[in-house]
């Protein structure tokens, strides 16, 4: 298959929204790094920013393979490729934090406490695309990889 910029677009906000949100909900109360007595509804707020700001800038980065791809024979990425994105995509979202342009994050989180949420969801939002997406949508992969419309 080779995904199409719309089917991109559209499995990225699929895998985002709904793989990293679950995955997010799971694991937030079990980070480390926040400050003690730090309350879950304030966990909850500051994990789900930092996926809000993976996916808004994630999107920006699907235009930006997707230009790279077309100078590749076959217009796809091999699959290591795809997980060698992750540098990418957690350097912007460190300098988007850094910066203070993700919006509820008044201060940057501690290291270890967003970078092992980006690490944990980025794996398995990697593994459900890489395996159970294939068998859960099955024409995703006939259609460019996309999941709605025509």
């Amino acid at each position: 298959m080779i995904p199409t910029l719309r089917g991109r677009l559209q499995t990225r906000l699929f895998a985002v929204i709904v793989i990293g949100g679950v995955c997010t909900a799971l694991v937030t109360p079990l980070l480390p790094g926040f400050p003690p007595g730090t309350p879950v509804s304030e966990r909850y707020v500051d994990t789900f920013s930092v996926l809000a700001a993976v996916l808004v800038l994630g999107i920006f980065w699907e235009f930006v393979y997707h230009f790279l791809q077309q100078f590749r024979w076959e217009k796809d990425w091999p699959t290591l490729f795809g997980l060698l994105t992750f540098a990418n995509e957690v350097l912007l979202v460190w300098f988007a934090l850094r910066l203070g342009w993700v919006p509820n994050i008044e201060s940057l989180p501690p290291a270890r406490l967003w970078i092992t949420h980006f690490v944990i969801v980025w794996i398995v939002i990697f593994g459900f695309l890489n395996g159970p997406m294939k068998v859960v949508f099955i024409r995703w992969r006939f259609r460019g990889g996309r999941l709605v419309g025509p």
